[in-house]
């Protein structure tokens, strides 16, 4: 177990539990909470041990977003955390969203509570979304006179509807789970998504860890791409696994249900899987 004052990681089964740890703010987003999940995603994806990542909040919400009296406090936080460096792709209010969507795992979120904000795009950027029926959403931006920035606008297109992400955008108003799994933002709706996530997650790590990454990276690589790139894609993504030890254990399970399933090597780092 690893743990900050903000951000909590427990590893149990091959399943890493990152939970948000500032209840008395709603798990509110400063300086500390955005560094810690930063450098726990980075901490998970060297573990090749890890098959899967469920992504909860301590208290009574999951994230109300970005501390904005923090950051009144802290004014420089802002700038030094808006401003990339020229070699990176995205800078840290980006990444903090956008960096369990680059991990060569599933991540699941778990949502419950108030999900504002900086909150709304971390589970955006996740490959799963259970949350309860009335957990409190909104993409609140507008709210501050600002737009979604910590990579919303790649996930948001992906997810959902432009005329729906433009309304909800526009006008940062609050909207259900039940109203969220409507619009394609909630993948499930469920009166205990921890436990409907730990179901997920422990299937997910029966499979193959190489074929688990590599499904990741091929939709990552080829949704909504033309028919040409995705089907190149597709073949690439196949040959790396092929005759690979993972994909010889799968295939000898599944040839040989009576017998006792052989146990999966540790997630391989194939090159650009990770990417």
């Amino acid at each position: 177990m690893t743990t900050t004052d903000r951000v909590q990681l427990d590893i149990e089964e091959n399943i890493a539990y990152v939970t948000l740890n500032r209840p008395d703010k709603h798990n509110g987003l400063d300086e500390e909470m955005l560094l810690s999940l930063i450098h726990t995603a980075r901490t998970i994806r060297k573990d090749r041990s890890i098959r899967c990542v469920i992504l909860q909040g301590n208290g009574p919400s999951f994230c109300a977003g970005l501390d904005f009296g923090y950051v009144a406090k802290h004014p420089i936080m802002v700038p030094k955390y808006f401003a990339k460096l020229p070699w990176t792709k995205a800078n840290n209010f980006q990444r903090v969203a956008h960096i369990w969507r680059e991990l060569p795992i599933p991540v699941i979120a778990v949502i419950h509570g108030n999900c504002f904000g900086g909150g709304m795009q971390i589970i955006l950027a996740c490959d799963y979304r259970i949350a309860e029926p009335d957990a409190n959403l909104s993409i609140l931006e507008m709210k501050w006179g600002l737009i979604p920035d910590m990579s919303g606008m790649v996930t948001l297109s992906r997810l959902t509807r432009v005329d729906i992400a433009q309304e909800l955008t526009m006008t940062g108003r609050f909207f259900s789970g039940q109203e969220g799994a409507e619009y394609g933002l909630i993948s499930k709706i469920s009166a205990d998504p921890l436990a409907e996530a730990r179901e997920l997650a422990r299937t997910i790590c029966e499979k193959s860890p190489d074929a688990i990454a590599a499904t990741k990276y091929l939709f990552k690589k080829t949704w909504k791409k033309d028919t040409r790139m995705a089907l190149l894609w597709e073949r690439l993504t196949q040959l790396r696994l092929f005759a690979s030890k993972n994909q010889r254990i799968a295939m000898h399970n599944a040839l040989n249900k009576d017998n006792e399933p052989k146990a999966f090597k540790n997630r391989k780092s194939f090159t650009g899987f990770s990417s």
